[in-house]
């Protein structure tokens, strides 16, 4: 039987084991709380990227990465999506550093408006689809012939 958390060793970082838990309870938290507040933006997004209807990828909302939660992330293409409200002008250092920590994960973050989302739905799908489509394409294993060697047709 374990021991109780309180007699437990503390962590290399410091922090006890239930100390590390509950932030990541709390985090897991937080996003489900997101998930349900979405905004009409984000609710017009995920309509579109949900279920694999977009190029069958699989896209995942309101996801905790360390200790930020990105509003949709793509594992297989390396993406981030984050749509920005008006709250976002002021706060362009925190964007910068959220994305700064994202891009040292090796993801990409691609951000947009929230009137862009509802206004220019289509637009956005096609940067996305852009991304996506090159990404993919230069991770697969196998090339179709018509490709050659896996070089791509610019």
């Amino acid at each position: 039987m374990p021991e109780p958390l309180e007699r437990r060793s503390p962590s290399p970082s410091g922090r006890g084991v239930g100390e590390r838990a509950g932030a990541k309870r709390t985090q897991v938290q937080r996003a489900r709380s997101l998930r349900n507040q979405q905004t009409d933006a984000e609710a017009r997004l995920w309509y579109h990227l949900r279920a694999h209807r977009f190029l069958g990828l699989k896209f995942k909302r309101q996801q905790p990465i360390g200790h930020f939660i990105v509003d949709f992330i793509c594992q297989q293409c390396d993406l981030v999506i984050e749509l920005d409200g008006g709250q976002h002008s002021g706060q362009q250092d925190y964007d910068a550093q959220r994305s700064a920590y994202l891009q040292a994960q090796g993801l990409r973050v691609l951000r947009f408006w929230n009137n862009d989302v509802l206004n220019e739905t289509e637009a956005v799908l096609d940067q996305i689809r852009r991304y996506c489509t090159d990404e993919t394409l230069s991770l697969s294993p196998n090339p179709s012939p018509a490709r050659g060697r896996g070089e791509r047709d610019e």
